[in-house]
């Protein structure tokens, strides 16, 4: 062989290699990602991390810890699971026509589906603040039940998961509302998955452990009454503030990030306060600072006026006016005005 021939066959070496490059295997299992062997495959699995939709949503430290793996694998493993899936930019055109894919559920009130743009949303948390007997819970049993409609009655012809922090959850409630429907109460009540937390760290361990009963039951909807009922009781004072809303701020990222994979909706209750530096005009405000008014995607303030009537009153949104309606709580649940 000559040293020209030579020369021609050393320069083929790198086309071979980068056209083996372009026919690299595609990433369609975890198994598939940079770094991830059998051993941390089933270690991810066994700790629910048994998607590529999971891992890229998940942050390296956490998944770190779950598989045993370093750090910087765990970046990698991230890394190359968004860049299968093209979690990328997008244009907006392409944004609205996944929009479509949303959900709504109904309130049982026309009026209060006009003002949340049609009803509780899929991929949002739609956050209901008031005092006591302001409907909050009233609010979160209608759509336990509602939820389980067929599409073309409002429903999502799903299950509920419903994290309890306060013991308000009532069957007899889910019973008096799901008859009023027409529906079987105890079929009702076997598509609700009640979870009873009884302090904050609990009730953020009890969100991480969903994963599994979400994919197998087909839940839409996420209900958590209330929110910050054990993080205001366990963390009291301004000295433990900036560690509550700091907790508070993972938890929520923890509910956004399943509402997103699982294109589930979030509603979540929150308690009140009076501020005692409003003299004039209604003193009450939503605990939860900035955190939880940032993170909510719809935010209403629920009132009660005179009788079984309530007023709510939508006080953020990124796409729908500010407004207000009135509905009534009666005893087979939310409805409009006669």
């Amino acid at each position: 062989m000559s040293k020209k021939d030579g020369e021609a066959t050393s320069t083929e070496a790198p086309e071979a290699t980068e056209k083996k490059g372009r026919e690299k295997k595609k990433t369609t299992c975890i198994e598939d990602l940079p770094g991830i062997g059998e051993g941390s495959a089933s270690k991810l699995r066994d700790a629910g991390y048994d998607t590529l939709e999971i891992i890229a949503y998940s942050m390296s430290s956490e998944l770190a810890e779950a598989s045993g793996i370093g750090e910087g694998t765990a970046i990698k493993a991230i890394n190359a699971a968004r860049e299968a899936l093209e979690m990328g930019y997008e244009s907006g055109d392409a944004v609205l026509q996944r929009r479509k894919n949303i959900g709504r559920i109904t309130t049982g009130s026309k009026e209060l589906d006009i003002l949340l743009g049609g009803g509780v949303e899929t991929q949002a948390i739609t956050e209901a603040y008031g005092r006591y007997s302001s409907g909050k819970s009233q609010l979160a049993f209608q759509l336990s039940v509602n939820v389980q409609l067929p599409k073309d009655k409002g429903g999502l012809e799903g299950s509920v998961l419903f994290l309890d922090t306060e013991n308000t959850f009532r069957p007899e409630r889910i019973v008096q509302m799901a008859q009023a429907k027409g529906l079987d109460p105890e079929t009702v009540l076997k598509h609700i998955f009640v979870g009873r937390s009884y302090n904050s760290d609990h009730q953020m361990l009890l969100v991480e452990k969903a994963e599994e009963i979400v994919k197998k039951n087909n839940v839409r909807l996420i209900i958590v009454d209330s929110l910050t009922s054990g993080f205001r009781s366990d963390y009291m004072g301004r000295g433990q503030l900036a560690e509550r809303q700091q907790k508070l701020n993972k938890h929520l990222h923890a509910l956004q990030k399943m509402a997103d994979m699982h294109n589930v909706a979030v509603y979540v209750t929150n308690q009140v306060m009076d501020r005692p530096d409003i003299l004039f005009g209604d003193p009450t405000a939503p605990i939860g600072g900035n955190v939880l008014a940032h993170q909510s995607t719809y935010r209403m303030y629920l009132r009660r006026s005179k009788e079984d009537r309530r007023i709510a009153k939508l006080v953020d949104s990124p796409n729908l006016p500010d407004g207000e309606c009135v509905f009534r709580c009666t005893s087979d649940g939310l409805a409009d005005m006669e």
